[in-house]
């Protein structure tokens, strides 16, 4: 088969559901204001970053991220996510500059389709050498507005949040 028509047989079995064309919302550029603690001891640290989102034929959604670090050096980050109609679930990954770990996503969207929570694994910030779980949920307040949600669940069983940033789309 020539590459030209198994690339037009693959798009015709690719074709975006509309759990795909949920992740839509979030194109476009945005600027983004937030606040994170390291720690149940740590103090708060706010921060601002912007974020560009564009598509990836329609599947996927690709955001690269900067934001101003505490000890005045950027950091960058890329996140992608698509769902699968194989597992019934968003998937995707999570990197950034200052960290080593790939994150992992998986997660559902609530009864509402306003709420997208992903959840993941990865290093422990308060127990070095553990590995703990992790839900980013993102929330849509409206169409040029959105409020990313990280948590962690303790060794206690109880979920902690440590993160909250308002994404605002720039005009």
């Amino acid at each position: 088969m020539e590459s030209s028509t198994m690339e037009q047989e693959m798009r015709k079995k690719a074709k975006p559901l509309k759990e795909h064309q949920w992740l839509d919302q979030l194109l476009g550029e945005w600027a983004v204001e937030g606040e994170m603690t390291m720690g149940p001891d740590q103090p708060l640290q706010k921060w601002k970053g912007v974020e560009s989102v564009r598509s990836l034929g329609g599947l996927w959604i690709i955001a690269e991220g900067q934001n101003e670090m505490p000890d005045g050096m950027t950091g960058s980050m890329i996140t992608q996510l698509g769902y699968d109609p194989q597992k019934k679930q968003f998937v995707g990954t999570f990197t950034a500059s200052v960290m080593t770990n790939l994150w992992l996503y998986s997660g559902t969207l609530d009864a509402s389709r306003k709420i997208l929570t992903l959840e993941t694994e990865g290093p422990n910030m308060v127990s070095e050498g553990k590995l703990a779980r992790y839900k980013d949920i993102i929330e849509i307040k409206n169409e040029d507005h959105r409020l990313l949600t990280s948590q962690m669940l303790g060794e206690d069983g109880k979920w902690r949040q440590f993160m909250t940033a308002h994404y605002r789309r720039k005009k």
